[in-house]
């Protein structure tokens, strides 16, 4: 991939209040779309706050594409069922990392992206300085559902043989 400009891994920790999709809970699990890449987590059997405590990484060439994250419920017979989705930009991410920080103190706050109509963001999401690198925490609320939420973390790994940022 030679427009490669690094790698992003996503940390889906877990998922909070989901709705049930099955007779008392649901069998979660969460595929996450960035372009033509698509990762998906394992299922977590019966629990509408399932912990995935997952690392997906996605190879990102363009990161003005939008990240998809949808939560299924995984059936044995039948179709799986649709538990809502959310969007996210890695726009303000990048912003950050472009900034080439070094030597923070740990927890140090660079930037806060604040939710609005235009993104999925249930909470305020902060892009800190943890152990040497940066990171950005989300909860997203999912929508096309009657409730449900599901916390991440961004994390970027840079590839020696790509372009960069």
């Amino acid at each position: 991939m030679e427009n490669l400009m690094g790698l992003l891994r996503i940390h889906i920790q877990r998922g909070v209040n989901l709705a049930v999709r099955d007779m008392r809970s649901s069998d979660p699990y969460v595929v996450v779309k960035m372009g033509k890449q698509k990762l998906k987590t394992q299922v977590v059997k019966r629990n509408v706050n399932p912990e995935w405590d997952e690392r997906l990484t996605l190879s990102v060439a363009d990161a003005n594409l939008p990240i998809m994250v949808c939560v299924y419920d995984k059936d044995t017979f039948s179709f799986d069922d649709k538990m809502g989705d959310a969007e996210f930009e890695i726009d303000s991410f990048i912003k950050a990392l472009k900034m080439r920080l070094e030597g923070l103190a740990d927890g140090t706050i660079i930037a806060r992206v604040q939710p609005s109509r235009e993104n999925c963001l249930a909470e305020e999401s902060c892009i800190i300085w943890s152990n040497g690198k940066l990171v950005q925490n989300m909860v997203l609320r999912l929508r096309n559902v009657e409730c449900g939420e599901v916390e991440l973390q961004l994390q970027w790994i840079d590839v020696p043989s790509s372009r960069g940022l």
